[in-house]
């Protein structure tokens, strides 16, 4: 399965859309982690200043004789949602009553028990909390000091959720970026495009505007001068091939009205001067209709077919050239009347060649019949050959496409289905062959439908 590839647009709009993402995400991470880790930094100094008064206050009550222990947590004045825990003479208090010793970490408890002091953070049920603990010898007492961080965390919270935000917010507009950096690029590519499709198409005179970009510019310069030049030498061959043919005319009457005349006194010659005339005679009308084609393409070539205007009847056209190759007029299959806007003369020539060609390379021709489809008008001429193999069915409207490889014959020119191409695209249509339903060949030409 062909693996489907991304459009150079698309191409641009997600890379301009990942990078913006990789670039917010970056900041978006530091800048949480910076803020995290100064705001905690902040917290814990704080938490752990109040600790220590709040344990120097404890310890001076403790030494005096007949201390309360309820009483000096309750006046140790620590702040709101803090909470004291304290162990003193192998017994537990608490300033909340639904706090006690399970509230603190082991590891904290183990630690001051040691005689250092601890700190840590933890989740309690209420929330993310931090807990120091000091401990007290001269009283034989360990303090704690509980803190949340319901604030802190919520705080947090916000800043990730903006952060976030802001990261998809900066890929967004990367990604609009990229669409319209990408359209920037991609708009003079169409327009090349589009003129070279034009150029292909037989319009020489198409030329890309002139452009103040300066990196547009040169190409643009040197596209149009690349055209000129090829212009020019496409007008000198035409003119070339005109000439030449225009030149070979007169000789070539000459001849034929030699051969004509000998024609005419037939009975007089020998038999081997008859056969040898009527080789004459077959060469002479081959290269008469090779100097017809030539002079055609030469035309076509240099842009002097306009296009079309006349309005023909298409029905009587076809019957008209079908009766001139000799075949009966009852062969036509269309029902109703048909007109395009077509040149009558160069317009039967193109049928006409068809028609010869399936007589003289295909077997004979079996069938002609004309349909519509999308507001084209199709006529599909059937021969009864043994068909054109696929790989050749383009090959064959080239120029001078000749060979026994042809349908197993070389006595054409080879410019009969060149011409009648290039007279399809002249009258705004076109011409392509494939397998006829009686195993032959079938031509179809497609052309415009005259609006009535």
């Amino acid at each position: 399965m062909r693996r489907r590839t991304l459009g150079l647009r698309r191409r641009l709009t997600l890379a301009f859309g990942l990078m913006a993402l990789l670039v917010a995400a970056v900041f978006a991470t530091s800048t949480y982690l910076l803020a995290r880790g100064y705001l905690l930094a902040q917290r814990e100094r704080v938490v752990r200043h109040q600790a220590f008064a709040d344990a120097v206050f404890v310890q001076r009550r403790l030494e005096s004789a007949g201390a309360d222990v309820s009483e000096i947590l309750t006046a140790s004045g620590t702040p709101a949602g803090h909470t004291i825990i304290l162990q003193w003479r192998g017994q537990w208090y608490a300033s909340a009553l639904d706090q006690g010793r399970d509230v603190v970490p082991a590891d904290v408890r183990d630690q001051v028990s040691s005689g250092q002091a601890a700190m840590q953070r933890f989740r309690s049920a209420d929330g993310p909390s931090m807990v120091i603990g000091v401990p007290v010898p001269s009283v034989g007492a360990d303090f704690y000091e509980i803190s949340p961080l319901t604030e802190l965390d919520g705080n947090l919270r916000l800043l990730s959720s903006i952060l976030l935000g802001g990261a998809l917010l900066a890929t967004t507009a990367g990604a609009v970026l990229g669409a319209w950096a990408s359209r920037s690029v991609v708009t003079p590519l169409n327009r090349v495009a589009v003129t070279a499709a034009s150029i292909a198409g037989g319009e020489l005179d198409e030329r890309l505007d002139s452009t103040d970009d300066p990196e547009l510019a040169t190409i643009v310069g040197s596209f149009n001068s690349m055209v000129d030049t090829l212009q020019q030498r496409i007008n000198r061959d035409a003119r070339l091939a005109a000439d030449v043919s225009h030149e070979l005319r007169s000789p070539l009457t000459t001849l034929v009205g030699s051969v004509d005349l000998l024609n005419a006194r037939r009975d007089e010659l020998p038999e081997r001067s008859q056969r040898v005339l009527d080789l004459v005679t077959a060469d002479l009308e081959r290269f008469r209709r090779l100097l017809d084609d030539l002079l055609e393409l030469s035309r076509s070539d240099a842009g002097l077919d306009g296009r079309p205007t006349v309005v023909v009847d298409l029905r009587q056209l076809l019957c008209q050239v079908l009766g001139e190759v000799g075949h009966e007029p009852a062969m036509l299959d269309a029902v109703g009347e048909v007109q395009v806007a077509a040149d009558k003369a160069r317009l039967g020539r193109l049928f006409r060649n068809l028609f010869e060609n399936a007589d003289t390379h295909g077997g004979g021709l079996t069938g002609v019949k004309v349909t519509r489809a999308d507001g084209d008008v199709l006529v599909l001429v059937d021969d009864a050959g043994s068909g054109i193999p696929p790989e050749d069915r383009e090959r064959i409207f080239e120029r001078f496409a000749t060979g026994a490889n042809k349908r197993g014959s070389s006595s054409g020119t080879g410019l009969g289905l060149a011409l009648v191409a290039e007279t399809a695209a002249a009258h705004g249509g076109s011409v392509w062959c494939s397998a006829s339903p009686t195993g032959g060949t079938r031509f179809v030409v497609r052309l415009p439908e005259a609006s009535s």
